[in-house]
């Protein structure tokens, strides 16, 4: 990512890039060309080699096949291998991208995403006038398969970061882990690093006819038992090398790592790409024990789930009372008219041009709950919409010319209250202007956030006087 990124706006290629090269399993050779898109496109691939020239979208739900590599298929056309691409275009910010591709597979390159991120560099990442929406997750999403003794969560975090364990039993890689704590950091960090194979998988495929564009160049070959001279000879033919060479448990031909941790970094890799099929952009602390291609997916397919069920919820401001506010009490009162006991909010802990977010702390010894439901204390809901009006009527005051104004409210549209504000509630209160305001009429749409569960919500509309 380029300095001066800004990973709240959604981004796509600022021209045509075109990449080719032998895709791993089918052998056949392959041009990509990657273009830009419209914002909310998402990535698409499109098989310009078929009858129609049929489209794939990026999704979970249309994986069919993640034994060798992540296979989609749509519309009758398949693409497989497409989780490097993914990854590079993740990696590198872009969230809309159409890629065109004449064959079945992704090229594999040299077994990383490294290529695509210099074919991406090479026409550049361009910002687009579309907010990038990212989806918080709430709670622990959890995906455990025994039998292969994976276990993939997903926790709450402010940013989108992801660790990876894997433990095969062999005395070459033996137990290896890898962090990426910030996306900016793929490119030198994840993306660089290539797939790798045991031997005796390697052999196991070869015999079915597999890998047809193997090349010692494009993997990692983990040796991790004696070979033989007749499986060197074989290997000698199916790569097309002169010399096959390993001394002891190690690599094939002496490779090098590009780092000691390279596969660990290759299976965080695969689980950037994988999770690119969730289709909606997520912050979480992916913690992944043993991934592969199949449990990436399905862990895909229930975070995506998870947003779909929770979707109202996207945005959901968080609060840390450690940090200093944005306005406290007494800032607030140089604002607003409002004073005890009809001042409803405590503190400002965001402020834009174009939205605001307040605290309301909700307490037993409040004046209103001496009638409103005695033994059974229930915030009104009018006095709800009330302190989203004052928390509106900052936003708007501190987006018109410097004076001093008062904040009339005109309408209240689509109020809606959905859940109960009780005494040790807090209250977080957000706006969000719906449109510029014009001629001293502010509209916006209001939310009252208790945790992660919206209580209340309303568009409001509401003029600014100036005072005399």
């Amino acid at each position: 990512m380029i300095n001066g990124f800004n990973p709240d706006k959604q981004h796509t290629l600022a021209g045509e890039v075109n990449v080719e090269g032998t895709g791993l399993h089918t052998g056949a050779y392959v041009n990509m060309d990657l273009k830009p898109a419209k914002p909310g496109y998402g990535f698409v691939f499109q098989r310009i080699d078929l009858p129609n020239q049929p489209t794939i979208k990026a999704d979970c739900d249309l994986v069919v096949d993640t034994s060798r590599g992540t296979t989609l298929e749509e519309n009758g056309a398949r693409v497989s291998t497409v989780e490097h691409i993914l990854a590079a275009l993740v990696g590198m910010g872009v969230d809309n991208c159409h890629i065109e591709v004449n064959g079945p597979e992704i090229p594999i390159m040299d077994g990383s995403s490294m290529p695509f991120i210099e074919a991406i560099k090479e026409v550049g990442v361009a910002e687009q006038d579309a907010a990038k929406q990212w989806y918080t997750i709430g709670e622990n999403i959890s995906f455990n398969d025994d039998s292969r003794r994976v276990e993939i969560t997903a926790l709450p975090s402010t940013e989108y970061k992801v660790t990876t364990l894997i433990d095969f039993n062999s005395p070459v890689l033996g137990t290896q882990h890898a962090q990426l704590k910030r996306l900016a950091d793929f490119e030198t960090e994840i993306a660089p690093c290539r797939t790798f194979v045991f031997l005796h998988e390697l052999e196991m495929l070869l015999e079915h006819n597999l890998i047809k564009g193997g090349d010692i160049n494009n993997a990692i070959v983990v040796v991790d038992k004696p070979i033989t001279e007749e499986a060197k000879e074989k290997l000698k033919t199916a790569f097309r090398k002169e010399n096959i060479e390993i001394q002891g448990e190690g690599y094939l031909n002496n490779l090098k790592l590009r780092y000691p941790n390279e596969p660990a970094r290759h299976k965080l890799l695969d689980v950037v790409g994988d999770l690119a099929l969730i289709g909606f952009p997520v912050k979480a602390h992916i913690i992944a024990h043993r991934p592969g291609h199949a449990a990436n997916v399905e862990f895909a397919r229930m975070i995506k789930q998870y947003i779909k069920k929770n979707k109202h919820t996207k945005n959901v401001p968080t609060y840390d009372p450690a940090l200093p506010p944005v306005y406290d009490l007494a800032g607030i009162e140089k604002t607003l008219p409002h004073r005890f006991p009809f001042l409803l909010v405590d503190k400002i802990i965001e402020l834009t041009s174009t939205s605001i977010v307040g605290v309301k702390n909700v307490t037993f010894n409040e004046w209103f709950f001496q009638g409103h439901f005695p033994n059974n204390p229930v915030m009104p809901g009018v006095l709800q919409i009330e302190a989203l009006a004052q928390t509106g009527g900052i936003l708007c005051i501190n987006a018109m010319p410097p004076g001093e104004y008062d904040t009339y409210f005109l309408k209240i549209d689509n109020c809606k209250f959905k859940a109960m504000v009780r005494p040790g509630d807090t209250m977080l209160l957000k706006l969000e202007l719906l449109e510029p305001i014009r001629r001293g009429i502010c509209s916006m749409r209001g939310t009252v956030f208790v945790g992660n569960k919206v209580c209340t919500e309303a568009d409001m509309v509401a003029q600014l006087v100036k005072r005399q």
